[in-house]
């Protein structure tokens, strides 16, 4: 597979500043404008580059990344929120009362055999937490990602908290997902199913969604 390199001039602008602004005015200058390099210089390698699907892939994201404030998953809770977050694990706030403001002790207990991990000893739940641009989670997902693009995400993965690989994977990913056909006929949910794995967010992501289908000039 051949990635662009990062010092790679975009052949055209796929989009512009100005739009990412629009979607994301939260998103910090500095980060912003390496973002804006690397989604020119990947998103035509994978063809989004219509309007529709620009939109849905930048929702997504703009979603996942918090308007890329949080690239890597803020494990750092109090007890309350762990128990709003993980009410089927944890039932009170003095169940979570361990795991409060400890990220390395919370994502080794939560994310623990599942998703690729390991048990909570192997430190696998706090070492593959979320991460990039799509907020891959899980050592599964950092090994898939691995084995698609040639990169060692499992050995290095902050590796996906960086511009070039947090959207050449999240490119990756929804070529693997074959997204833009959906993206092309509006079917945002379903969309969100085979990223999330569910629904989680997506009144966020349809708000995102919204706001780059204006940004982009599409028609209601």
């Amino acid at each position: 597979m051949t990635i662009p390199a990062s010092n790679a001039q975009p052949a055209t602008e796929v989009i512009s500043l100005l739009i990412l602004q629009q979607i994301m005015p939260r998103a910090k200058q500095a980060i912003l404008t390496q973002f804006h390099e690397e989604f020119n210089l990947q998103m035509p390698t994978y063809a989004i580059t219509t309007p529709l699907r620009i939109a849905a892939f930048i929702a997504q994201g703009a979603h996942e990344s918090g308007e890329l404030n949080s690239l890597v998953e803020n494990m750092n809770y109090t007890a309350p929120r762990i128990v709003q977050v993980w009410p089927s694990r944890f039932r009170t706030v003095q169940d979570a009362q361990p795991y409060a403001n400890n990220p390395e002790k919370l994502g080794n207990n939560v994310y623990a055999n599942r998703m690729g991990n390991g048990a909570p000893e192997t430190g696998d739940g706090y070492r593959y937490r979320g991460r990039g641009w799509f907020n891959g989670t899980g050592k599964g997902f950092y090994q898939k990602m691995t084995q698609l693009t040639g990169v060692d995400f499992v050995t290095n993965p902050d590796l996906f908290a960086t511009p070039k690989y947090a959207v050449m994977s999240a490119c990756v990913e929804w070529n693997k997902l074959n997204l833009n056909p959906l993206a092309d006929v509006q079917d945002f949910k379903q969309i969100t199913l085979k990223i999330n794995g569910g629904y989680t967010g997506l009144q966020d992501r349809t708000m995102y969604y919204e706001r780059a289908k204006k940004a982009l000039g599409v028609q209601p």
